[in-house]
């Protein structure tokens, strides 16, 4: 990791930070790389949002995929901004980013389906959403992960 990184990273874990203070920290490190670098656009969205500061973070996500993120920070960008989305009420947007990134699998494919459960609780459709949820889940528990898998089939398609 290179010292940028590691200075990024000290921002996010030091909790003693304010989310103003957080912000201008990583505005001052993301100046470093100049307007344009996608990686630095992200943290800057990143900060804003977990501030509560959506409409900004919104643009400065889109500026970041625009720009061409690694795929390492891509996924992160694409959640973290459907995420923004639905809390902005771009619900259907949430929802077909979410899709997408959740059928590209990937090490943040589960990351992407609980998203798009809230996203769908937020549509409307909470039995979908915990049918989602219900599926991302039932791979990790140590029994019954054919059991929950089934019920969570279930939940949106009963048998008859």
């Amino acid at each position: 990791m290179d010292d940028w990184n590691a200075r990024i990273d000290e921002v996010w874990a030091d909790d003693a930070l304010t989310d103003a203070e957080r912000i201008v920290r990583i505005d001052a490190l993301a100046a470093e790389r100049g307007d344009d670098d996608a990686r630095a656009l992200f943290e800057r969205a990143g900060a804003r949002d977990s501030a509560g500061i959506e409409a900004e973070a919104e643009a400065l996500y889109r500026r970041a995929l625009a720009a061409g993120l690694d795929e390492e920070h891509r996924p992160q960008a694409v959640i973290q901004l459907a995420s923004t989305l639905r809390n902005l009420g771009g619900t259907e947007e949430a929802l077909e980013m979410l899709r997408a990134e959740r059928d590209r699998g990937g090490a943040l494919g589960d990351a992407a389906s609980a998203f798009y459960a809230l996203a769908l609780v937020s549509s409307g459709d909470p039995v979908r959403g915990a049918a989602i949820a219900l599926e991302a889940l039932a791979p990790h528990l140590p029994r019954y992960t054919r059991s929950v898998t089934g019920y969570a089939r279930e939940l949106v398609d009963p048998p008859r």
